[in-house]
């Protein structure tokens, strides 16, 4: 597929979903990202998403659906980002924000930082998880906390609260059950520090014609978490607050 072509694509995707429009130097970045994805993920397990029309519409579009909910010039920490995702889409649409991407598995981080150079994103790449020693230094610094397909909320509020200062949000990409994980994660968010939450539901059109439901939850910061929080996270999925 050559530039034009991918251009057409990328645009339709966008004004499908009501997304600005990328120009010339987005729509490039995009291109040369995704470029490097389908070469790298060709021998290493990235995403199950393995062509480009769907990384279009399932990773970029999908990822941008959360851009609304973030305030310009924040500060974000993207917590499980995988392959680079909404890190990645966040970060060429959105320059005005300060972005680390946050992963464990090291190969995923390698490829997001190489990919991002390649193409002249600017982002913070970091491995660890949120309960590690090194990446606890960081609590209570960011304006917005996002993640994308990690875990339920009753797991993920620990993972990512502590990292938001008060007056900041964690936002939640998901793809179904929104309504039911935030009620579970209810008692959980308040002893972290969260708001009851809000829930934003969308639907993702896809390039194929058809449509997937989405949903955004938005968590804000009123007041400090407990220092002995984020626990390891064997503690965490083994109970869960």
């Amino acid at each position: 597929m050559e530039l034009l072509e991918f251009r057409s694509m990328l645009e339709k995707s966008f004004a499908q979903n009501n997304l600005p429009a990328p120009d010339e130097e987005q729509t490039k970045e995009f291109w040369i990202f995704s470029e490097y994805l389908l070469e790298i993920n060709a021998h290493t397990n990235l995403t199950a998403i393995r062509t480009l029309p769907e990384i279009v519409s399932k990773h970029y579009a999908d990822s941008l659906l959360v851009a609304e909910l973030i305030p310009h010039n924040a500060c974000v920490l993207d917590v499980g980002c995988g392959a680079g995702f909404p890190s990645v889409p966040l970060a060429i649409m959105r320059k005005d924000l300060q972005i680390t991407a946050l992963d464990s598995t090291e190969k995923k981080l390698r490829f997001v930082a190489e990919g991002a150079k390649k193409a002249g994103i600017s982002l913070q790449t970091c491995v660890g998880r949120a309960e590690d020693s090194k990446i606890r230094a960081s609590l209570g610094k960011f304006d917005v906390v996002v993640s994308r397909a990690v875990a339920r909320m009753s797991i993920l509020s620990e993972l990512c609260l502590p990292y938001v200062k008060i007056g900041g949000k964690l936002v939640a990409l998901k793809a179904s059950k929104a309504e039911e994980e935030l009620a579970e994660a209810k008692r959980g968010v308040g002893i972290l520090g969260g708001s009851d939450g809000i829930i934003y539901n969308r639907a993702l059109h896809l390039l194929s014609g058809e449509s997937e439901p989405r949903a955004l939850i938005e968590v804000s910061k009123v007041k400090e978490t407990p220092s002995a929080y984020p626990r390891p996270y064997a503690s965490i999925q083994k109970k869960p607050l």
